[in-house]
């Protein structure tokens, strides 16, 4: 194992013999670094405030589509048949920038969706300004969470159900106002969860892309108010353990917000790279991941629009196709080479891109940023695209709670009642608990 006093890859005399750091070519960005005054403050402010103290890293353990678009969101209908009855989920992630919602239903292995919704609210919009939702973004969130109440309505009965809102509302000082519109309004119940929560949740989404021949991974998830960055074990009996989390205090709409008004430049790019490595250099001290990643011995996966936005302009798809997109594997080579072909298109050319899209052109570039700090700062080889993560985290958990409790409620029945408590293992239980439990 190797352990770096300053970050991988410096080359200098403190440094002399460890790896070099791989570098991305930045000639792509749009150079705008002969600005001054108030381009050059808003840089500097930005690695002032975005990124006041490192995260604390705490160590959990896993135990065991027809598609169309209206202007209220985009729906996705799944395969169902009505003469059967369905055992049916529901999970809303509610984001600094978007609102999903999936309704599934259990199979002997995993689920089949049954309908997803997905709406660009950027409930977070402005909230760099002074840690508050906007009543303009709040009222736009609370239309889309209408959509979902009759989305789920419509599949009544539910069976069990969680909504949960991240990074936005764990930083608004006004965030009971709006969990309790949503209530009111929309009939939806949120639950604010913890960045130690969303990083769980976003593995145990991932957990169906994992290499079995690979028994740790590296999950990382960006989000528009934060940036969740996960390591993870598998045991030999098949169990997932969390080794340490870190979350990075902003997301791409933090990134975008903060150089608003105008294509990112060199500089400022630059500037989201390096604060990340600075970010970063704790967990590899406590980890040791650089070696492990040299060495083959962790999987990479990353779930975020703009991964799955690299995938898609990798594949050049004529439209986003989750099908072909999820569960792919990218070269660290043709991840490089796609985002510096995101970057050279200019706004106006993200903006005309099927699979960009004006609502993600800003974003997706802010993105590309935190992505390159990771290759630039770990020697990835390649990343294995997920378009997944926190909702299927939480059908994952509904579903296994649900099936231990249908499971323990037969035993004591069967036994009389004598024995209310099971502390046996079930080894063909299909769901291994991901329920998160401090070591």
């Amino acid at each position: 194992m190797i352990k770096f006093n300053g970050r991988p890859g410096n080359d200098n005399k403190n440094n002399a013999g460890k790896p070099k750091k791989r570098r991305f070519n930045d000639k792509a960005t749009k150079n705008t670094d002969g600005r001054s005054g108030a381009d050059e403050r808003a840089v500097y402010q930005f690695a002032e405030n975005a990124f006041l103290k490192n995260p604390n890293v705490v160590p959990v353990v896993l135990p065991q589509v027809k598609t169309h678009d209206k202007s209220r969101g985009e729906i996705r209908k799944g395969d169902r048949n009505p003469t059967l009855t369905q055992n049916n989920y529901a999970a809303i992630d509610l984001g600094t920038n978007s609102c999903r919602l999936v309704v599934a239903t259990p199979t002997t292995t995993s689920f089949r969706v049954v309908e997803t919704f997905s709406k660009v609210v950027r409930l977070g919009e402005g909230i760099i300004q002074d840690n508050e939702l906007s009543l303009k973004a709040m009222r736009r969130t609370i239309q889309a969470l209408k959509v979902c109440r009759g989305v789920i309505d419509e599949y009544m009965p539910i069976a069990a159900s969680r909504f949960v809102a991240t990074a936005a509302c764990r930083r608004a000082k006004n965030v009971a106002q709006f969990v309790e519109m949503a209530k009111r309004e929309a009939g939806i119940d949120l639950e604010v969860i913890s960045s130690k929560e969303e990083a769980r949740l976003s593995v145990v989404g991932c957990l169906p892309l994992l290499n079995r021949n690979i028994k740790r991974v590296l999950v990382f998830d960006i989000g528009g108010g934060s940036t969740q960055i996960s390591l993870a074990r598998v045991t030999d009996n098949g169990k997932t353990f969390i080794e340490g989390f870190v979350s990075l205090p902003y997301g791409v709409v933090t990134i975008s917000e903060a150089f608003a008004g105008h294509e990112m430049s060199t500089l400022e790019y630059s500037t989201v790279v390096e604060r990340t490595q600075a970010i970063l250099q704790e967990f590899e001290e406590k980890h040791q991941i650089y070696q492990a990643i040299a060495n083959q011995e962790i999987q990479v996966i990353g779930t975020s629009g703009t991964v799955t936005v690299i995938g898609a302009v990798h594949l050049k798809l004529p439209r986003y196709n989750r099908s072909a997109v999820d569960g792919i594997a990218i070269s660290a080579p043709d991840i490089e080479f796609t985002i510096n072909k995101i970057k050279t298109m200019g706004v106006e050319g993200r903006c005309k891109h099927p699979c960009i899209g004006q609502s993600k052109s800003d974003l997706t570039v802010a993105g590309c940023a935190i992505i390159e700090a990771l290759m630039t700062f770990w020697p990835i080889s390649e990343i294995t695209v997920a378009d997944r993560g926190i909702r299927e985290g939480i059908l994952l958990d509904l579903m296994h709670a649900q099936k231990s409790n249908a499971s323990h409620h037969h035993k004591k029945n069967r036994r009389g009642g004598r024995f209310p408590f099971d502390r046996r293992t079930h080894k063909n239980n299909a769901f291994r608990s991901p329920k998160t439990v401090m070591q």
